[in-house]
């Protein structure tokens, strides 16, 4: 017997996240977080990219926008690379941002997971782990004493740092940069002069273009308004030693790094966040070792900003419902080992663009100059701009996945496509906001649906007619992506082999 399914170490973004995707899944995760209390340091000042679309796959984006006071929204200007990249004139830009700090973050998913009954201890160290064939098992240290605790499988959510990986012997490859880059969202004092475009004269420097970076022998100073009182501030340059990212930043470390790097002294008023990190790129081995997982930055970090809570939260919906699976009794024999496969691709596609960034924002000469140059006007032109716009997000992430029918639609997002059914009108994201495969009949197919029967109790079957029809049927999985889609004419017995490979044999497993 275990004490509970899966135990959950760390209790971030990714952890919390990770724990309602386990309930909805009808598992039971305990998350253990070393901190007493949910950080006040914001690592993080909003989210972006595909994870706003499973959020609203799952039904709480606007809960989430509701915290924010606002909307996710396209992101008409994007950092990267030492240069800002201008998505406005794209139709649909598939970058969509929305300022949220990490620690309203983290309280929005503690109170989602705590909604579906999780367990969430707080001041509760992980000290050792071990594992055999059936079971794995936690040491863990809490405020009153040392306790084990026996679960099906264990998931590292701790961060760069991770003891978990450490613990498994999981290597984790990469690069340190020396750069360090510090953010700052500050008011600016009257005694600045703010130009009619917003751009900023500074005594003793001249004026600062805003939505610009300007680079100096000693490093990079950037410079945007968040809202016309609020500025984002924030400073690149290279230091010797390694930072601890987790301790607080304060303001005068970021008017020390400020005059460091311009040369002169800008005045900053009340700060309202303040953070730094140190960039690297590094990518787990394995996400996998045994009955141990590692997600989020305990699997991979990225050199560039903006792009680590959406790969760390994505990880997630991806390895839930097929540790749910394997716990309940019908996963096929090698359905948890795809967490591995998709996901490293994943981390390996967002690794292509941030070290591409590396490469743009760290030359200093004439060439890497001319390089940055040539670059934004390439970018200018609407598909190489769309291109990089879903790089960034993660939009263009299409899992290699085994099709017996080779559509071209396996392995890509479900579609949100508006749906016609005899009981109303409804949406692919209503459909998903229970986290259960879905089998989407959109041309009225009868043999698909009745071959869909022996999964019934899993796999929910619904028929309805789209304004749109991308195919005559889609076996979605509960994280949103396509299993199998059907061409016009498709047999059947092609769909019953995907809803085997994916959602085991009809025999098999309890009812989930």
């Amino acid at each position: 017997m275990t004490d509970v399914d899966v135990i959950i170490v760390g209790g971030g973004p990714t952890g919390l996240m990770l724990a309602a995707e386990l309930r909805l899944a009808g598992v039971r995760p305990l998350v253990l977080e070393l901190r007493p209390q949910i950080r006040q340091t914001p690592k993080a000042n909003g989210l972006g990219g595909q994870i706003l679309r499973l959020l609203h796959y799952r039904g709480l984006l606007d809960r989430f926008e509701a915290a924010c006071a606002g909307p996710a929204h396209p992101a008409p200007r994007y950092p990267f690379g030492g240069v800002h990249l201008d998505f406005s004139h794209l139709a649909d830009p598939p970058l969509r941002g929305l300022t949220l700090p990490q620690p309203e973050l983290e309280r929005l998913l503690d109170e989602r997971a705590r909604e579906l009954d999780a367990d969430i201890r707080r001041g509760h160290e992980t000290a050792g782990v071990h594992q055999d064939n059936a079971t794995v098992t936690a040491d863990v240290r809490g405020p009153d004493g040392t306790y084990q605790v026996t679960a099906r499988y264990l998931v590292g959510c701790d961060g760069a740092r991770s003891g978990i990986r450490d613990m498994a012997g999981i290597p984790f490859p990469g690069t340190t940069y020396p750069e360090v880059n510090r953010l700052g969202q500050v008011a600016l004092p009257d005694s600045l002069t703010r130009r009619d475009n917003g751009d900023l004269d500074v005594p003793g420097l001249g004026t600062i273009q805003a939505g610009a970076f300007t680079r100096t022998d000693r490093g990079v100073f950037g410079f945007g308004w968040l809202t016309p009182e609020v500025a984002l501030i924030s400073t690149t340059e290279e230091e010797s030693t390694e930072i601890d990212d987790d301790a607080p930043m304060t303001l005068a470390e970021l008017q020390d790094s400020i005059r460091h790097v311009l040369g002169a002294e800008l005045p900053l008023g009340q700060p309202i966040r303040l953070s730094r990190y140190q960039f690297q790129a590094r990518l787990a081995e394995r996400f996998r070792d045994g009955r141990i997982m590692l997600a989020g930055d305990a699997a991979h970090l990225f050199p560039a900003t903006g792009v680590a809570l959406n790969a760390g939260m994505l990880d997630t919906v991806n390895l839930a419902w097929k540790l749910a699976a394997d716990i309940h009794g019908w996963a096929s024999p090698d359905l948890l080992d795809t967490y591995h496969h998709e996901r490293h691709f994943a981390g390996t596609r967002t690794l292509l663009h941030t070290h591409a960034q590396v490469a743009l924002r760290r030359g200093q000469d004439a060439a890497a100059d001319a390089l940055r140059e040539l670059f934004v006007e390439l970018v200018a032109d609407e598909q190489p701009s769309f291109r990089v716009a879903s790089l960034i997000a993660g939009t263009d992430i299409r899992y290699q996945l085994p099709s017996p029918n080779e559509h071209p639609l396996t392995g890509t997002f479900a579609p949100d496509l508006t749906l016609h059914t005899d009981h109303g009108t409804t949406s692919v994201a209503e459909l998903m906001h229970a986290a259960r495969p879905v089998l989407l009949d959109l041309a009225d197919r009868p043999d698909l649906r009745e071959t869909a029967r022996d999964w019934e109790h899993r796999v929910d079957v619904h028929t309805a007619k789209p304004d749109h029809r991308p195919a005559d049927a889609l076996l979605i999985r509960p994280d949103a992506h396509i299993a199998w889609a059907a061409a016009l004419d498709e047999p059947a017995n092609t769909l019953r082999e995907a809803l085997t490979r994916w959602f085991g044999t009809p025999e098999s497993g309890g009812l989930r």
